[in-house]
């Protein structure tokens, strides 16, 4: 079975070929470096704003607990107030 590279016959120099093909390779090395790198900051970023969104998820939690215990406390005042003074 023949390979793909030897089936091709190129009219160019090798010598420009060569650059031509080194130049091409450099490109995609670049450009997949750059979405790589984008990749993982977006991943980082992905990460972080999860962390800190549970984090305010468990501060609003907390505050809705101290709210609903208040407001308990605040009602058994008032039945304490108005039970004296009836």
């Amino acid at each position: 079975m023949k390979s793909a590279a030897k089936d091709k016959v190129y009219k160019s120099p090798i010598k420009k070929l060569a650059r031509y093909f080194e130049k091409s390779r450099d490109q995609w090395k670049t450009k997949y470096g750059k979405a790589k790198k984008t990749i993982v900051y977006l991943n980082n970023r992905v990460r972080s704003l999860e962390k800190s969104r549970d984090n305010w998820k468990s501060q609003a939690q907390e505050a809705k607990e101290k709210l609903k215990t208040y407001e308990a406390q605040n009602s058994q005042k008032k039945q304490t107030s108005q039970k004296t003074s009836e």
